[in-house]
């Protein structure tokens, strides 16, 4: 159940819209293509604007045509309507086909573009945001979970396509078809975590830390501050963390709900170090800046991470989408101001459900050359 919106543009002539005998046959084309295909239609009313006009046509069961011609050369033309659950939509694409068609035709339009229906108003969102905020429609058909934490919303929707995913604050995080995002952040056949030890940070999702575990690491230790999201994933994400949420301590585990900063805090106080930090907390932001509270965690974490990390380990995260190179080089300059020298790799993997190219970077301390005697 959703409001259904379809848009349309044409080209017209350039002050059209001033002219008397132009605007009528504007206004008598749009009621002849729309009323052939919309029951019931009428005008409503016709306004002048600074810059046009307007005119409202509405229709059977209350659908809405609003026409709006500007008289630097340009028609939009949005039809708004209801369309219930089992209910036939009062326009389908192939109707706005030959709506757009007629239009066009009659106008002389050098260029029009449709588009498909806009679904709003329903409980089951669609539209989701890539990482330089393009719109993308997603075929989910069920929302399974939501509930806002003292931290932030938390919603787990069903995807045809994707299966169940994780989104949090409106950013889509994980999907039953994301294994390769996993795998390229752990870098999976490239790097031995066979008994080593691992601090990953955030990761409520339980997929990094179910995925580190089948390389038979020593110990993985796992600080995630929501436990909200930790508790909807081992219900709802199980293909993704299997079952390594069940139980917040295992044989070579232990997930701890704390914030990760006072943690390490602690650990650097304990001289307690790692092989491997997995940084998989919040995306790198896309800002024109490194300024704001996110930039100044990321760098916090970074900082207290070096800290904790033996000499020989690796810091592994995810950064952006390859889309946002602005803000992976941001980031890349953050790694270059650390208070200890590092150098850093990348690599990059199309993921299902962010339906785009991620980066992700393998960072670890630049080890001093060595004096060859002579």
């Amino acid at each position: 159940m959703a409001v259904h919106t379809i848009m349309m543009d044409f080209t017209i002539k350039s002050n059209s819209p001033g002219d008397s005998e132009e605007r009528q046959n504007l206004i008598n084309t749009l009621e002849s293509a729309l009323s052939t295909h919309v029951k019931d239609l009428k005008i409503l009313q016709t306004t002048e604007v600074v810059d046009g006009f307007i005119v409202f046509f509405l229709g059977y069961k209350g659908t809405l045509v609003t026409a709006r011609a500007f008289e630097k050369g340009v028609l939009t033309v949005n039809v708004e309507f209801y369309k219930g659950k089992d209910e036939d939509p009062l326009m389908n694409f192939e109707v706005v086909r030959k709506i757009e068609g007629v239009i066009r035709e009659s106008l002389r339009s050098q260029w029009s573009h449709k588009y498909p229906p806009f679904k709003r108003a329903d409980k089951v969102n669609k539209y989701f945001l890539t990482s330089d905020e393009r719109l993308l429609e997603y075929d989910t058909d069920a929302l399974l979970y939501e509930e806002r934490s003292a931290y932030q919303k938390i919603q787990i929707f069903h995807s045809r396509s994707c299966g169940n995913f994780l989104v949090l604050d409106d950013l889509q995080n994980l999907s039953d078809a994301d294994l390769v995002y996993t795998e390229t952040l752990m870098q999976r056949g490239k790097e031995n975590y066979e008994g080593k030890e691992i601090l990953i940070l955030g990761g409520g999702d339980g997929a990094l830390l179910w995925e580190l575990l089948k390389e038979k690491p020593k110990f993985v230790t796992m600080i995630d501050i929501d436990e909200m999201v930790i508790q909807a994933c081992r219900i709802h994400m199980r293909k993704s963390c299997g079952n390594c949420l069940d139980n917040y301590d295992g044989p070579n585990y232990k997930i701890i709900v704390d914030d990760c900063v006072k943690i390490m805090d602690q650990y650097i106080e304990e001289g307690r170090d790692f092989d491997y930090i997995f940084g998989d907390l919040t995306d790198v932001p896309i800002s024109l800046t490194p300024q704001g509270v996110h930039w100044d965690f990321i760098r916090l974490i970074l900082e207290k991470s070096f800290k904790v990390l033996r000499s020989t380990g690796k810091y592994m995260t995810h950064v952006n989408g390859s889309c946002s190179p602005s803000s992976i080089q941001m980031y890349e300059d953050q790694l270059k101001k650390l208070s200890v020298e590092v150098e850093y790799s990348s690599d990059h993997a199309f993921v299902p459900s962010f339906l785009e190219d991620w980066v992700f970077l393998q960072v670890w301390k630049k080890q001093a050359q060595q004096k060859v005697p002579n």
